[in-house]
């Protein structure tokens, strides 16, 4: 699998390799993926999809699990929710 994905994680333009997660994608600009609702910051903690730590909005859909979804051309991610 040789190449490379481009989204965008909070504005900002990231290149993944085919087969990356948004969890790979949001760790190429910042260690957090979620801010919970005391405003403290989380990251991703199980990497399988059980703790829920890693919830970001994914192309307008929020609680998406950056660790078990799949990075994808000209995808928009937001990490604050």
């Amino acid at each position: 699998m040789n190449g490379s994905l481009h989204l965008r994680v909070n504005g900002i333009e990231v290149d993944v390799p085919i087969g990356a997660s948004v969890a790979a994608a949001i760790a190429r600009i910042t260690p957090y993926c979620h801010r919970s609702p005391r405003g403290d910051l989380r990251g991703p903690l199980c990497g399988m999809g059980v703790c829920f730590e890693c919830r970001v909005c994914v192309n307008g859909t929020a609680y998406v699990l950056a660790c078990i979804t799949s990075a994808q051309n000209g995808m928009e991610v937001t990490t604050d929710g």
